[in-house]
């Protein structure tokens, strides 16, 4: 008796499934796992995987915060830049969560804080965050960590301007003026001041918690700082993963010194060795030369071992 069309076109798809079954799943497989343990490739294709003293201790592809856990940086290790990427219960308060990659949704127009009735609930700006992040910076590393567009308390620089506009928007005869990122204490004892008195000649005000002044022009102030500030770029931006070890040699160069002093070596030993994981331009031309932070630490434990 024959076998109807469908079962025989059915038996074929499952002979065709085991087939394509062992050829996909366990052939090339196996085939691309064999290639990946020759020696030159095992390391990077097991993830580029860090050991000290027989432990694993981290990826040299996977940023790490060498912080106390609170935030605080350890002084006898190069510090890498922010990072996005934390749980959201705060479990890892300096980022670099592997799980968890993310990067921030602020723009260049971010330059506005959220000032809660609550402290705890403000939200700071892209701008406000840059700020303060290089101020840390600054005080870390002993060098100037002001900004163009940034108060020296390490907030925006950012004015809401009051009154009636005309028809381009602009504010022509202001009314009020407040310093939309400053909470100012009203404590005789500690009293602050707005970051200028005056604008236009009207009072510059603090801001109010759980105030609105989204009815006033917001108008940034530069300020006397130089745009040629010792702080890179890196120093107070997260990367796109969030996840990124590398900094750039500018940002190395700037922690040498706080480094060398923490370990009690010389500064020209230092720099030798951030030389040593100094990396180029990706074939010559792309990208920008770097400097891997967490493969440097780790080999600062080896080479000049902290002691305190």
């Amino acid at each position: 008796m024959r076998m109807s069309a469908w079962i025989r076109q059915h038996i074929a798809a499952l002979r065709a499934l085991l087939v394509l079954t062992v050829i996909t799943g366990i052939i090339y497989p196996a085939v691309v796992l064999g290639i990946s343990q020759i020696p030159g490739l095992k390391d990077k294709a097991d993830g580029s995987l860090i050991t000290k003293d027989g432990k694993l201790v981290g990826s040299s592809l996977i940023g790490q915060a060498f912080t106390d856990g609170k935030g605080n940086a350890l002084v006898q290790y190069f510090q890498t830049r922010p990072s996005n990427s934390a749980p959201t219960d705060g479990s890892i308060p300096d980022g670099y969560d592997p799980t968890n990659t993310a990067f921030g949704n602020m723009g260049p127009e971010s330059v506005v804080d959220t000032l809660d009735a609550d402290p705890k609930k403000d939200k700071l700006s892209l701008l406000s965050t840059v700020c303060s992040r290089s101020a840390a910076v600054g005080r870390l590393e002993g060098v100037d960590g002001s900004r163009p567009y940034c108060t020296s308390g390490g907030v925006g620089s950012v004015l809401a301007v009051m009154g009636d506009r005309d028809s381009h928007g602009l504010v022509t005869h202001p009314t009020q003026v407040i310093s939309v990122n400053e909470v100012c204490s009203t404590d005789p004892k500690n009293p602050t001041t707005p970051f200028m008195q005056a604008y236009e000649g009207v009072e510059v005000e603090c801001a109010k918690r759980g105030e609105d002044y989204s009815a006033g022009r917001i108008v940034p102030i530069r300020g006397d700082a130089s745009s040629d500030t010792p702080v890179p770029t890196d120093a107070v931006t997260a990367s796109g993963s969030g996840l990124d070890p590398q900094i750039s040699p500018e940002y190395a160069a700037i922690q040498v010194a706080r480094v060398a002093k923490a370990r009690h070596v010389s500064e020209d030993q230092i720099k030798a060795l951030v030389d040593a994981h100094r990396s180029g331009r990706a074939l010559g031309f792309m990208g920008e030369p770097t400097v891997n932070v967490v493969e440097l630490n780790y080999d600062l434990d080896s080479r000049y071992p902290s002691k305190g």
